[in-house]
């Protein structure tokens, strides 16, 4: 095969893991209440099984990039897809607490495999196409999500807890699926493709660690909005607003189609006009949208309220990571992973922060924590525009000269 349909298919390999950590990682956050049932557990142990999920995913972030300075990013995604294609199943049909909860700990390990490894991989495509995909990527990732989503109300609906089951386990076989697609076309060197022949960092050279805090900032700000608004929308519509059973769904609704729609309409935009006024238009949406929903006490304003928000997060994300990988291209593994791990934090603050603030102050103006982090993005929008490959195709189209 050639360079391009090398990149080719390593860019199939990669959607195809994005699609199926989104699906897999759907299934297990709307299983919850199922599991719940089964498992005969209360509301705060569902709490702490999320916290120890974004515990040892955040350890599989850090293996990741472990892995991935050793033999590869693609070594490390192949083995994040096998830990959650196995943990997956052993889940979904445990009844005894142990296994159940050693399930979901190698679940959460190799999500972070994958979230970490599967972004250093997209940062490497991207370089060799030598024009934004990343938003491509994400829009794999949220699309699927969607449609784990869907099977599960599907299943759930018809057989009640079997049902869940069955949907864990049909993401266990895509995520399976995955791996073995991604075995022989995920790109196999990180430094040669990242670098166009740039040797590698020489030892001891510190990492960018202020680049690596932006970037890391960003992805942090962005999962607090996406972790506010997936936990808290329904209930904020539902019990502040007072918004029928049927319509408190439809914020959360919206904001996961304005993710959809931004990131499949993203990598154009980039190229269009450049990183730099994506991210700060889209920070800006974003926090204009978290102050509409805090500040206007009315269904209909919540809903496109966070429907804007899914403007934000849905581009800052996949922008995030693109600038953070042309920060060090001959390290690009170990800065990736380490702006990974902001994902975590980011995760555990929106739902638990903003719930703790719910009732103090209140649940609206709660929201005004995540517009507050995401704010600031719109000033440091200027460090999206790095120089390397990607930045200069970005007006072009066409891979930069190196």
């Amino acid at each position: 095969m050639g360079t391009r349909e090398l990149t080719g298919a390593a860019r199939v390999a990669v959607a195809a893991a994005y699609a199926a950590q989104g699906f897999g990682y759907a299934t297990v956050v709307t299983a919850l209440p199922a599991v719940k049932e089964r498992q005969g557990i209360d509301d705060t142990a569902v709490s702490l099984v999320v916290l120890l999920v974004c515990l040892t995913a955040a350890a599989g972030s850090v293996v990741a990039e472990r892995v991935a300075v050793r033999r590869g990013s693609r070594v490390a995604l192949l083995g994040g897809l096998a830990a959650q294609a196995v943990a997956l199943p052993v889940a979904a049909l445990s009844t005894p607490l142990v296994p159940f909860v050693a399930g979901l700990a190698l679940y959460g390990l190799g999500l972070g495999l994958v979230d970490a490894a599967g972004g250093i991989q997209g940062v490497l495509v991207q370089r060799r196409v030598g024009r934004p995909v990343m938003s491509g990527f994400f829009a794999c990732y949220t699309a699927a999500a969607v449609a784990g989503a869907l099977v599960m109300s599907a299943l759930v609906g018809g057989t009640g807890v079997p049902g869940a089951a069955g949907a864990m386990l049909l993401a266990a076989v895509l995520l399976a699926g995955a791996l073995v697609i991604g075995r022989g076309r995920l790109v196999p060197v990180d430094v040669p493709l990242a670098g166009g022949g740039l040797a590698a960092a020489p030892p001891r050279v510190p990492l960018p660690a202020r680049g690596i805090v932006v970037f890391g900032s960003v992805v942090l700000a962005a999962f607090v909005a996406d972790s506010a608004v997936s936990t808290w929308s329904t209930v904020y519509l539902h019990d502040v607003l007072l918004a029928s059973a049927g319509t408190a769904p439809l914020g959360y609704a919206a904001y996961q189609a304005s993710v959809l729609v931004t990131r499949l309409v993203g990598d154009r935009a980039v190229r269009h006009v450049g990183r730099a006024p994506v991210a700060a238009a889209t920070a800006t949406a974003a926090t204009l949208g978290l102050v509409l929903v805090a500040l206007v006490p009315s269904a209909v304003a919540a809903v496109i309220g966070f429907a804007v928000v899914g403007v934000g997060v849905g581009a800052l994300v996949p922008l995030a990571f693109s600038a953070a990988g042309e920060l060090d291209p001959a390290r690009v593994d170990e800065v990736v992973a380490r702006v990974n791990l902001f994902t975590y934090a980011g995760a555990v603050l929106g739902a638990v922060a903003v719930g703790l603030l719910a009732d103090g102050p209140g649940l609206a103006l709660a929201f005004l924590l995540p517009a507050a982090l995401v704010a600031p993005t719109v000033a440091t929008a200027r460090r999206f525009a790095l120089p390397g490959a990607v930045a200069v195709g970005e007006r072009t189209g066409r891979p930069a000269a190196r």
